[in-house]
């Protein structure tokens, strides 16, 4: 079957700009009509309702995702020598974050079930030299906050989330983000909140932590000074055209995740019972996923998607590679091996369409796509 303008995408923002189109061009407007570009009310509105949106005390918006995990790290105090247990399966971020500040990712393997780190595979890693634990809440599903807390606590080590792909996601009914240090987000145009380019935030209960990342990300300059510099930092501000439309966008998100949830109910339902197939996780007990991906797994994972691709599904692997084998970290040493269950998950897993927009029909039809496998 050769691929059509019928086809299914893998995700798609375009409706839901279009549905917004209005909405987020007086926005920009806004703000091109107020002459205040840099840090100015649209960021201060955002913060504020991003803020009560994740239930954090406070917020900041930085320029992206990968930014707020550095800075999060620097203002945990994370340096040179330090080592960063991270998950070997995650995108590369969760582990460069660490890098920049010339630490050293420390790369743990993830639950079978979840595809977030395991706790168990992190405690094993614990050295005198770990300085903090980053958890990923991947795909949108909450990690193993729980154990990962009881550990982090006993043993004197900072959590900092990162929550690029679990906007609003709840852990145990408690929103992830509120377990650790501070929480980075991504606002990545793909995300359940996508800005119009490049944009992240930071989230955090301590108002230490706070001032400390409200330093870092506006060049070291002490709060409310112009020209006077306590700490080397760095220029990760947030844009005020790109907060104007996450603060457009932010209202709807709460109902775009319900429609991401219904849309894994479908998937889960259809697909039910499909030999060699894994289903993502659901969550109980009061967690809810928000399905930034629906990932099931497969021993035969490229034939599937090349079946699905020759049907007009769109499909995509995230990720081919756990980090702990990139050739960016060979240096370290890495082993095939080291993270078994990373290494099993990299070959099997295959993300179907999942946007809050994907209409019942095309569900459907990728349901359809996907048992007629053989």
């Amino acid at each position: 079957m050769t691929a059509t303008a019928t086809d299914i995408p893998l995700l798609s923002i375009k409706a839901q700009n279009a549905a917004l189109a209005e909405e987020l061009k007086a926005a920009a407007c806004r703000v091109l009509d107020s002459g205040a570009f840099i840090l100015g009310p649209e960021n201060k509105g955002f913060d504020a309702e991003f803020a009560a949106a994740t239930g954090a005390k406070h917020a900041l918006g930085v320029d992206s995702g990968t930014s707020a995990l550095e800075l999060a790290l620097e203002a945990a105090g994370v340096g040179p020598g330090d080592e960063v247990i991270v998950p070997a399966f995650t995108f590369v971020a969760t582990a460069t974050a660490a890098s920049v500040l010339g630490a050293r990712p420390v790369f743990a393997d993830v639950d079978p079930e979840t595809l977030t780190l395991d706790p168990r595979s992190a405690e094993r890693l614990i050295t005198a030299k770990t300085k903090a634990i980053v958890p990923v809440h991947l795909f949108g599903h909450p990690a193993d906050m729980d154990a990962l807390g009881a550990l982090a606590q006993a043993r004197g080590i900072t959590i900092v989330e990162d929550c690029a792909q679990s906007h609003l996601a709840r852990y145990k009914g408690r929103p992830v983000g509120g377990f650790g240090a501070a929480a980075a987000y991504s606002f990545y145009p793909t995300k359940n909140l996508g800005a119009a380019g490049d944009a992240g935030a930071l989230t955090t209960d301590s108002a230490e932590m706070r001032d400390r990342l409200l330093v870092l990300r506006n060049c070291g300059r002490s709060l409310g000074a112009a020209y006077q510099y306590e700490r080397v930092g760095h220029n990760c501000r947030l844009d005020e055209i790109q907060a104007a439309i996450l603060r457009v966008k932010l209202k709807h998100l709460p109902r775009w995740n319900d429609a991401r949830r219904r849309v894994a109910a479908l998937y889960r339902e259809g697909l039910k019972g499909v030999p060699g197939l894994t289903l993502p996780p659901s969550g109980e007990g009061g967690t809810q996923p928000v399905f930034h991906l629906f990932t099931v797994r497969s021993s035969r994972r490229d034939a599937l998607a090349e079946h699905l691709k020759s049907r007009g599904v769109g499909c995509g692997v995230y990720y081919p590679s756990p980090l702990h084998l990139s050739a960016a970290y060979a240096s370290l040493g890495g082993r095939a091996g080291d993270c078994p269950e990373s290494e099993r998950a990299c070959r099997e897993v295959l993300s179907l369409p999942m946007f809050a927009e994907l209409p019942d029909d095309a569900v459907a039809r990728v349901i359809d796509a996907v048992r007629a496998f053989r």
